[in-house]
Order: structure tokens, then C-alpha cells, then sequence
């Protein structure tokens, strides 16, 4: 045992006990270290109450590693799955890490995700089901003939905001649904022409995405055939301001960040295909905005992007994903990397010899950039497509996968949209799979294939592929549009079941 370094179990707190107590009834086993000069430190690791350590993973020692690093050891199995958890207060665990279990024991280094061990930290081991099993689903619908949702946020207050249109084109009204932790309604509201003050709905009412800030949250997409940023209030919906700035005629924005005076939001101008809410032929667009969303300055992507779709922050960089036409008038995955200002660091292209089409992308920890959509390079239809790049833009590797309920292939489409960053380096993502040539369904005999499901990938580090699955509506079609994660380690999905669906996983 490392000189300083000792351990004891602590007795059981009870509610109520002292003013310091923790909680109901934890074992808890505590270790101090300190090295004068440089830092002290209090770690404990904390067993789940009502379950048998065999299935909890009963932890057995800690040991500082570095400040920024702990050894975990705890009592395991093979062929179980567990996660490990980490909190400072004993209420809200955070996931760290995920282990395949050794015969006795496993031995995990966890990293402290604040860069340093803090003054009291706590651990939590469990064993998890994978691929994970629905927890619950929520549908919710909006005023018009249909709804569809297109992004999803886990809130800081453990609930959940989606956000799209309810309605069909070119009659459509903004839609945002928040719900609680448990998918219950918290609000619903629309917005439209109206919402400025304006007479009328007016036309091409786009809700695209959402960001959380202090005192609200931020909508992007279009009102009347312009694009817009909508700040509303947290509680109840209701629009704290709203802006609409006309950039080159059916335009959107697609997705903004928050930066230190301000927002950055991409999307695109003189969209060709104007039925079409997720995909638009036109030129990628910047816009720079101050924190009232009023529009400070901006930059044409035209010549690197035909659409603009998501937009991430690295230290002081802005990387903007999207689609980009090739010289063989074919669709590539497209990625720059611009300053702070909105100057060009790099640009890259990635694909086949055949249409690929990038949604979805996401920042790991260290930077690096996860891209996912579909393709039709070296496929025999569409498949879904996922790639891990470095923060420089270098491949580290790229993934095709599809037809997960072993179909004829020929007749499946698969269409990734979103895609998230884990704290294991991997990432996850979600897809709509099904058939649409119903030739196809007819000629099997069932309906099966006709039916549309969620499709949920999730990839290791490396791009090995931990798990899919895939989850199905009890009538009609579902696709997964969207996904987050939640503070309680598991996935939300934004579910595209001709309304507003809210999907829970428990785990990812």
C-alpha cells in the first residue's frame, strides 16, 4: 500500500443524523492521502445500497495514481459489463468509464474529468445490460396534422428538450417539447411569424437545434423563410426575444455555439430544394451574432459547403461539418476548421465513389470529431456511416453498418442523424432503418421490413462496435432523428414516430 495511504469502513449515515449526513444507510469505505507541499486529499468509494456486491461490483481499494488519475479495484465477474461512476456529493453520478469484468477482481484506472482529484470524491460500480433495454417512451404531439422532431438536449435540470415542426411544408410552425426526467410534459410551445410581432404564421417555420445557456435556451432554424435564433425562458417556453435575419432567400441556420462575446451559427442560403427540411442544396453560411442574437457579422461557406450542419467549439477553433459536392458531382462528408474569427485553418473531404451524407458530429474530450450519416459508397444501399477523426482531422477510423434485422440488403435504407461523444473515447449513434420499396415487403409476405424502427450503434475507441439495437414502435414507423446523454449514464433519443417521441435508455 502506498506510504499515506489507508483504509477503513466507515459505519452507516442515516437521513436526518447530523447536518453532515449523506444519506440513507452507505457502506462507504474512505481512503486520505496528502503529500506536503502539493495536495491533500479525501477519496471514498461508495457501494450501491440494495444490491449484492457480485452484481455491484464491491470495490475493494482505491489508490491515488496522480492527481488527475485513481486506481479502482472491485470485486467482478467475466461476461459482465460494468460501469463506473464518480460524484463529489453522493446525488449526482456522473459516468466514467465502462469494463468488461475479470474472473475475481478487475483493476481500472479512472480519470477525474476536472483534470485534478478534488477534495472528496465518491465511486460507484455497477453491472449493466447490453445492448440496453428501453426504460420508457413518451410521444407528444403539436398542433397541426403531424409533428416531427429533429434535435434533443438532456437539460441541467435532468429533463429533456426537443425541438422541430409540427406541420407540413411550406405550413409549418416551430415546435419545441420540454419534459421532466421521467418524459412528462413540462411545456410545449410553437413559434412562427407570429412570434415577431408580425400578422400572421407566415411560411417555412424551421426548428433545427438547441443550445442551454444561464438563463434559457437557444433555438435555431427559420421563421418565414429566414433564419432565426429564438432565446426562450426555461420555466414555461415563452420567447424571451426572437431574431430574424435574411441571409440570401430560403435560409436556415442549422446550429450555433456559444462563444466568449457572443454566438456562431452555420447553416445555409439559397436552399434549391425547398420541400425538404433536412436537406437543402444550396451554400453554406456563418453568421456571427451578439448574445441578443442580433447578427454581428458573417461568412459565406459556399465554396467548401453546400449545407452547414453542426458546428462544435475547440479551445479557440470553431469546427462546422456538412455536405460538400465533389468533382464527380457526388456528395462527400466535409469538415473545416476555422479561428475564432471565422479564418480558415483547414478543410477536409472524406467519402467514396458514391453519395455520402453527413448529419451528425460531435467533439470527444480531447477534440477529437465524430461524424456519422449515411452512405451509398461500397454498399448495396444505404448504410449508416460513422468516422473518428483527430483534432487535426487525420482518420482514426471509419465504420459502414446497416441492416440489423438481416433483410435482403438491396431494399434496406439505414440513415444515421445523430451522434454523440462518450466518455470512453467511443461514441454512439442513432438511425432510422427500414424498407421503402414496398415491392419488397410484399414479395416476403410480411410487413415487417416495412416498418421503420430506432437503430442505435454504439462504437468502442477504436471503432470496434460494443453493441446495436433496435426498438420498435407497437403500430406505425419509428426513426431515431436525434440523441443525448443523460446525467444518470444512459441515452436519450429523439424519436420520429409522426410526433414528438421521447425514448430513454438506461444505459449507453
Amino acid at each position: 500500500m502506498t506510504p499515506g495511504l489507508g483504509w477503513q469502513r466507515k459505519g452507516c449515515c442515516r437521513r436526518g443524523a447530523s447536518e453532515n449526513s449523506i444519506g440513507p444507510s452507505f457502506p462507504v469505505l474512505v481512503y486520505g492521502m496528502s503529500r506536503p507541499g502539493l495536495w491533500k486529499s479525501l477519496l471514498a468509494a461508495v457501494l450501491v445500497p440494495g444490491l449484492s456486491p457480485v452484481w455491484a461490483g464491491e470495490i475493494v481499494s482505491l489508490q491515488v495514481v496522480t492527481p488527475g488519475q485513481v486506481e479502482l479495484t472491485f470485486e467482478s465477474q467475466p461476461g459482465t459489463t460494468y460501469e463506473i461512476r464518480g460524484s463529489e456529493d453522493l446525488r449526482s453520478f456522473s459516468m466514467l468509464t465502462r469494463v468488461q469484468g475479470s474472473e475475481g477482481r478487475t483493476r481500472v484506472l479512472v480519470d477525474n474529468p476536472a483534470g485534478h482529484v478534488p477534495s472528496r470524491r465518491f465511486f460507484q460500480v455497477r453491472s449493466v445490460e447490453l445492448p440496453p433495454t428501453a426504460s420508457w417512451f413518451r410521444s407528444y404531439e403539436g398542433s397541426r396534422e403531424e409533428s416531427h422532431g429533429h434535435y434533443i438536449i438532456a437539460c441541467e435540470d435532468g429533463g429533456f428538450l426537443q425541438v422541430g415542426e409540427t406541420g407540413f411544408l411550406p405550413n409549418t410552425r416551430i415546435l419545441a417539447v420540454k419534459t421532466d426526467a421521467t418524459g412528462a410534459l413540462s411545456w410545449r410551445q410553437e413559434y412562427s411569424n407570429r412570434a415577431t410581432g408580425a400578422s400572421g404564421h407566415g411560411t417555412y417555420n424551421l426548428g433545427n437545434s438547441i443550445a442551454e445557456v444561464e438563463d434559457g435556451y437557444l433555438i435555431v432554424g427559420a421563421i418565414n423563410r429566414n433564419s432565426a435564433v429564438l432565446k426562450v425562458d426555461k420555466e414555461s417556453g415563452e420567447a424571451i426575444f426572437v431574431r430574424v435575419h435574411s441571409n440570401g432567400g430560403y435560409d436556415a441556420y442549422e446550429q450555433l455555439v456559444v462563444t466568449d462575446d457572443g454566438m456562431a451559427a452555420v447553416g445555409y442560403t439559397n436552399a434549391e430544394d425547398r420541400e425538404n427540411t433536412f436537406f437543402a442544396e444550396g451554400r453554406g453560411y456563418l453568421a456571427f451574432l451578439d448574445p441578443e442574437g442580433n447578427k454581428t457579422g458573417s461568412r459565406s461557406l459556399q465554396d467548401d459547403l453546400s449545407q452547414a450542419y453542426r458546428i462544435a467549439r475547440h479551445e479557440d477553433a470553431l469546427i462546422i461539418s456538412g455536405l460538400a459536392w465533389n468533382e464527380d458531382d457526388n456528395l462527400d462528408f466535409r469538415v473545416l476548421k476555422l479561428t475564432a474569427e471565422g479564418e480558415p485553418l483547414w478543410s477536409r473531404s472524406y467519402g467514396g465513389d458514391r453519395d455520402d451524407h453527413c448529419f451528425g458530429m460531435d467533439l470527444g474530450a480531447d477534440g477529437s470529431i465524430f461524424l456519422t450519416g449515411h452512405t451509398l459508397s461500397g454498399t448495396q444501399n444505404w448504410q449508416t456511416y460513422t468516422m473518428k477523426l483527430n483534432e487535426e482531422g487525420t482518420v482514426q477510423w471509419e465504420r459502414k453498418r446497416g441492416n440489423p434485422r438481416g433483410f435482403d440488403p438491396r431494399f434496406i435504407h439505414d440513415e444515421a442523424w445523430g451522434v454523440r461523444a462518450t466518455p470512453d473515447g467511443g461514441c454512439i449513434l442513432t438511425a432510422g432503418t427500414g424498407d421503402e420499396y414496398r415491392s419488397y415487403s410484399e414479395t416476403i409476405g410480411s410487413d415487417q421490413s416495412d416498418q421503420w424502427e430506432v437503430y442505435v450503434i454504439k462504437y468502442g475507441p477504436g471503432g470496434a462496435m460494443e453493441w446495436e439495437a433496435t426498438f420498435e414502435a407497437e403500430e406505425g414507423d419509428w426513426a431515431g432523428e436525434d440523441l443525448a446523454l443523460t446525467q444518470d449514464g444512459g441515452v436519450i433519443i429523439a424519436v420520429d414516430d409522426s410526433q414528438f417521441g421521447f425514448l430513454k435508455l438506461p444505459s449507453w
